[in-house]
This record gives structure tokens, sequence and C-alpha cells, in this order.
């Protein structure tokens, strides 16, 4: 049999293609310990992989039974999420982990559809999710989840966000009638993002989505400066107008150094509901060259699908509403190649140091 260095190795070699990258590249950490023929290992991932641990478990089983020569071998898959890295100077908030924010730059490439779907599968694949709505103008989360819901206040401070199919969700949608304009200049827009993220009573988050608006404008500008953003994620459809817009994201979140995770490339393919016909109505391999030109992974690709509309429409999104269902799965490989990703980042260190207090006696 081979020594615990050499079986470690192999683990850490070991392609979780799930999340297209290997164990070792996600720094998962790996505990193995060997009883003469008994060989067992525990796997603990700094993603949520739910859905996906037993297809993990079995490769490595099957992998180790051949490379160290062992009839006797047990794996266990688990995870724990940690708070990662975000821009200098700018506070952490308490009970938020990781804050990722998902942007288009575009309107109408069906980001807002997108990060609710991906909020759900990062929910569905283990981990304890929330979701802002930061399109103070246009909010739509309300919507898509269902809920009219008037968010309460127990203390006459902060607000309990709504719950909504597990999420966590906050809203500018849920304090006024869905009809009404917020006719705002930017200085109150920017002062309501931030209330609705620090004065909103979120509950122990691994992940907080913020559903960007499009542009790279105010809201962008706040978000950059004084949330802690640990990654971003750019949505795009195949069309050059869009890619245009979607590369002014990356460029912007370049700029103020908030990681890009990658690309989400949606309505990809239409699929015709009726005789089964595929056509690339916007085009095809965008999202890929431009991942290719920044040096960014393509996420996935998502259809252009009947459901999916109507899911958001009827506030059921198909992760929810169809949870075994191709267009749920594919959310749900979406959602775990970003979280890993997000894993491989450097972690947050700083509230293990003390803070430091000057005094004059």
């Amino acid at each position: 049999m081979l020594n615990q260095s050499q079986i470690e190795q192999l683990i850490n070699d070991y392609n979780d293609q799930s999340a297209q990258m290997t164990l070792g590249e996600s720094n998962a950490k790996i505990t193995v310990n060997i009883d003469g023929d008994k060989l067992t290992a525990t796997v603990t991932l700094g993603y949520p992989v739910k859905g996906y641990a037993d297809v993990i478990k079995a490769g490595l089983e099957s992998l180790l039974k051949k490379e160290a020569a062992s009839d006797d071998v047990t794996v266990t898959i688990d995870w724990k999420i940690t708070k990662h890295k975000v821009q200098q100077g700018v506070n952490a908030i308490s009970n938020i982990k990781n804050i990722i924010a998902v942007a288009s730059g575009k309107g109408g490439v069906g980001k807002s559809t997108t990060s609710v779907n991906l909020a759900l599968a990062l929910a569905a694949e283990g981990a304890s999710v929330g979701i802002l709505d930061a399109d103070i103008y246009g909010p739509s989360q309300p919507r898509m989840l269902g809920t009219t819901q008037r968010p309460e206040s127990a203390d006459g401070k902060s607000i309990e966000p709504i719950e909504s199919f597990g999420l966590q969700c906050m809203s500018i949608g849920f304090l006024i009638d869905e009809e009404e304009p917020m006719i705002w200049r930017g200085p109150m827009v920017t002062q309501a993002l931030e209330q609705m993220l620090n004065d909103t009573n979120w509950k122990a988050l691994d992940y907080l989505v913020i559903d960007l608006p499009p542009g790279t404008g105010d809201i962008q500008l706040t978000l950059s400066q004084k949330v802690p953003v640990s990654g971003s994620v750019i949505v795009t459809t195949p069309q050059d107008i869009s890619l245009l817009d979607a590369r002014k994201a990356l460029k912007m979140f370049e700029k103020v150094n908030v990681p890009v995770m990658g690309i989400i490339e949606n309505m990809s393919t239409h699929i015709c509901s009726e005789c089964g016909h595929e056509e690339h109505i916007f085009g095809s391999g965008g999202g890929d060259k431009m991942a290719k030109q920044y040096g960014v992974d393509l996420l996935g690709n998502l259809p252009l699908d009947i459901q999916i509309r109507e899911d958001a429409d009827t506030g059921h999104p198909t992760v929810v509403a169809d949870p075994d269902g191709t267009i749920a799965m594919a959310y749900r490989g979406i959602a775990r190649r970003v979280a890993a990703r997000l894993a491989k980042q450097g972690k947050d260190y700083s509230s293990a140091f003390p803070n430091i207090v000057i005094k004059n006696d």
C-alpha cells in the first residue's frame, strides 16, 4: 500500500469534474488514516457539494482501491465554507461570510433570473444563502421569489429578511408597491442599498448574492468602495452588443480589485418546445471567447428556454420548480463552480487578529 503522503497526493490530484478543478486547487483539507489494510480518508471541501458528494466519493474510492492496492477503502466527503478575502480597507459584515456580486453591464440578458437561480442552487448544494436585490429602480426579486411580504423590525433598528424557498431575501420591492416608481437621485439610491445591506438582520450566511442593476454607475461604485465583495460573476449572452457591455463590467471589477469568478453565458441556444430544434439565435461562442480573452473561466451555458421565463414570472424559479430537471442541474453545476473558485482564494484572517487600542493614562 502507498504511504500517507502518496495517498494525500492522489486525492489532491483528483479532478472534480463538476467544479472543473482538482481538489488540491480548491484547497481541500485531507485527512488519511491507514490501519493495516484498511484505508479511510476524509475530504473537507471549501465549497458545498450536496448534490455531487456521492460522485466524488465513488470516484475517489475507485481511484484509491486501484492505486493504493487496498480493497477496504472508505472516503467521507464534507465541506466547510470559510470567509475569503475582500477589497483592502473594506470592513466585513457580521453574519455574512462571502458576498458574490452578479453583474452584466447591460439589461435584458437575464441577470436577475440567473442571480436568483444561482442563489437557490447554492442553497440546494448545502449552503446558507441570502440574496440582495440592488436594483433600486427596477426590483424584480420579489416577483421572482413569489412573495409580497413586508419586512418586520423586532427592535426598531434592523429589519428581518424575508424568507422564500430557504433563501434570506431583501429588496426595495418588499418596501413599496410593485408599480410604484422610485424617482430618486444617485445619493438616495446608494444610501438605500447601504441600509438594506447593513440594517438587515442576516442570519449566518455562507453566501450573499447581490443582484446588481445594469451599468457601471453609482450602485457599482458604492459596492466596490463600501461593500466587502469576495468575488463577482458576469452574465452575458453570445450577442456582440451584450458582450461589449459585459467587458465593461468585467473591467470595472478588475479596477476595484474584486476577483471575477467567471462568465455565465445565458441564452446560449434556443430549443423549440414544439420540434426540439436547437438554434443559436444570439450567435455562438461569445462567452467562451470573452473568457479566453480576459483569462477567466466560462462557468456554464444556459439555454433560452420558455420554462425559465415562466418559472420566474410565476414566482417559482426553475431550481425549485423542477429541481431534478436539466436546467436546474445546469444552475447547480454553475453554483459549484462559482463556490469552488471562491474556495481557491485566500482566506480572510482579519477577525483572528485582536484590535489594538492605544489609551493615554
